[in-house]
């Protein structure tokens, strides 16, 4: 753990991955199974971090990866299971686009870990980091679909939109960490990811982002 930081920080952050996981499970996105892998999965990445085993940057293939490259796996393998199987079409896509208003703790986070000098500016708001704005505009375009002042087209609008985001700020995040594909913030690489519980931002919730996205597309698109 990082020792310096002010218990708030970790406070936000970790209630940001519990709304993430509440939110993931109430919009029916995953099972109750998936949900409980998911809760261990989180469990053992913080345990691994804490042993210190991100923290070993010159090893080769980097311990990182095992990190951050097993969900977005998933991510494809559950993303095409479900699409061939069939997605729910009467589940609210409301609540699905609600998940994103996790993105502004994790922005502050964020912020607060760069003033730290455990990420570089341009993993935040400050820098390229424009993600903050799915966060601020989630709740409001959540509520005007639910109440029908926004239609279908619109929505996925907005998905699509936000998705790039999300996906631009990880392709940074992976480009400035200390990682041998390393190409920005080489004075102050993103360091932060590889101790727990912030660990938990690049192999929980930015794939629950990434997929609930593709999902509520993927359903969009078949409603429009």
């Amino acid at each position: 753990m990082l020792d310096d930081l002010s218990y708030i920080i970790y406070g936000l952050f970790c209630a940001a991955v519990f709304l993430s996981l509440f939110l993931i499970r109430f919009s029916k996105l995953v099972s109750r199974k998936e949900l409980i892998f998911l809760i261990v999965w989180s469990v053992v990445q913080c345990f691994i971090a804490l042993t210190g085993f991100y923290n070993q940057v010159d090893s080769f293939p980097p311990h990182f990866l095992l990190a951050i490259l097993p969900p977005f796996f998933l991510i494809g393998v559950v993303a095409y299971k479900k699409h061939k199987r069939g997605i729910e079409i009467n589940r609210f896509l409301s609540l699905s686009t609600l998940l994103h208003t996790v993105r502004l703790p994790v922005e502050v986070t964020l912020f607060y870990l760069f003033q730290s000098a455990y990420l570089p500016e341009l993993m935040t708001f400050e820098g390229r980091n424009f993600d903050i704005i799915a966060g601020i505009t989630a709740p409001i375009v959540a509520i005007l679909f639910q109440k029908k002042i926004i239609s279908n087209k619109v929505l996925l609008i907005w998905n699509i939109v936000a998705l790039f985001l999300v996906v631009f700020v990880l392709i940074n995040g992976v480009l400035s960490a200390r990682l041998p594909i390393q190409l920005f913030a080489f004075d102050q690489p993103t360091i932060a990811f590889e101790y727990a519980p912030f660990v938990l931002l690049p192999c929980l919730i930015v794939p629950l982002v990434i997929y609930t996205h593709l999902m509520d597309i993927i359903l969009l698109t078949r409603k429009i």
